[in-house]
């Protein structure tokens, strides 16, 4: 039993070590680029069968000479190292002169493979120089392409910072909030600012677009509203400086939607005013159902006047507000059909007594697990705010 298990292990470490002979011989004749892709000895096999075919063709016919028929394996034989290249030039030519069965003058067959030769290694040199170009250009364009990744990961770590660390001390409060980027960068933002011990504001935008310029806007929101907190905290006035400072910075085709809300928990009161954003839900616990809190004017940073009515609502233990951006809502599965507004509403009735954090984790679980097979298309945002007045959860 001793020797057939010493006799499995030496031939299985025998194989093992032929595969990585073969895998270490045969990447060396080969180009990096074309050793790194599929089977590295298939490349191999074909230049060296071309050869042999035009060398057999070159045997058995008489009449002329196809000794330039060699040109075609050479070419393709640039696929191997500039050093392997050039010695198939000499193989082609000791074969031609082996295989072909006509006579001629030696004098003239000495000229007659010395201007072969010279053909062939002309026809190489232009081929490896192309190959040559060909690969400084593709690590050119990965060295940039590197280059951005790093950038863009940079820009992602700064708009990071504009999203708040912790959350706010606000008694009678329960705060949850997230971001997750559909790419590098984001177009959302959401942050809270404590007023007093008893009140914050609570804000959530979506910058119109995708891409670079929708990220910079993003971030020259998040830093105009973070400017704010050392104004007097009048959510018109607000909302009115955001716009007009919104509109100085962008190009006319991008504008933000915008939700600022208030709470305080002292009088249990929700003053907000929606600039064009999704509508935030608000779920009563005396009736157990949702309220839309709709949008009462136009996005900032489309005209210069910006006209907003301020909405107000009365909160009670155990009510839950939501913000959210249309990343959820608008999330598709593999049918093309949305998360939508009523199955958010439905989530929230159902999971009501969740706290803030867990119920903003349900809503993107849920929302994830919807689009499973197509993935969320745009960036996600999630804002919770659960009353905890009377010290219940």
């Amino acid at each position: 039993m001793s020797d057939v298990m010493h006799s499995t292990v030496r031939e299985s470490w025998l194989r093992r070590l032929g595969d990585q002979g073969r895998a270490l011989r045969l990447p060396r004749l080969l180009r990096k680029g074309v050793a790194s892709n599929g089977e590295s000895w298939l490349p191999v096999v074909l230049v060296l069968g071309a050869i042999a075919a035009v060398a057999y063709a070159d045997h058995i016919v008489v009449s002329i000479s196809l000794v330039y028929l060699y040109i075609l394996p050479l070419a393709v034989g640039a696929i191997f190292r500039r050093k392997i290249s050039y010695s198939l030039i000499a193989v082609c030519i000791l074969l031609h002169d082996y295989c072909s069965p006509r006579y001629i003058n030696p004098g003239l067959r000495i000229f007659h493979n010395l201007s072969a030769m010279l053909c062939f290694a002309f026809v190489v040199w232009v081929i490896q120089r192309y190959i040559r170009q060909r690969e400084e250009l593709a690590k050119t364009v990965q060295q940039q392409r590197d280059a951005l990744l790093q950038d863009v990961e940079l820009a992602a770590q700064v708009q990071r910072m504009f999203l708040p660390l912790g959350k706010p001390a606000i008694a009678g409060l329960e705060v949850a909030g997230m971001m997750q980027p559909a790419k590098g960068l984001s177009g959302d933002y959401y942050d809270y600012i404590p007023i007093d011990a008893h009140t914050i504001q609570i804000v959530i935008a979506d910058v119109s677009g995708k891409g670079v310029s929708a990220a910079l806007l993003m971030s020259a929101t998040a830093a105009a509203t973070q400017l704010e907190a050392n104004h007097e905290r009048n959510m018109l006035g607000i909302v009115g400086r955001l716009n007009t400072g919104i509109l100085s910075v962008s190009d006319g085709e991008h504008y933000v939607t915008l939700l600022l809300a208030e709470i305080d928990a002292h009088k249990r009161t929700l003053n907000y005013v929606n600039c064009g954003h999704n509508p935030a839900l608000l779920f009563r616990s005396e009736t157990g159902r949702v309220t839309r809190l709709d949008s009462s004017c136009a996005p900032i940073g489309i005209s210069a006047e910006e006209i907003c009515d301020l909405a107000s609502a009365d909160l009670s233990a155990g009510d839950v507000l939501v913000l959210y951006t249309d990343g959820v809502t608008e999330a598709q599965n593999a049918l093309g059909e949305e998360f939508g507004t009523e199955r958010l509403s439905a989530l929230l009735e159902r999971s009501s007594a969740l706290s803030a954090e867990s119920l903003m984790s349900t809503i993107f679980s849920s929302a994830s697990d919807f689009c499973n097979q197509v993935r969320f298309a745009d960036d996600v945002t999630i804002l919770v705010v659960k009353c905890n007045f009377d010290g219940s959860m």
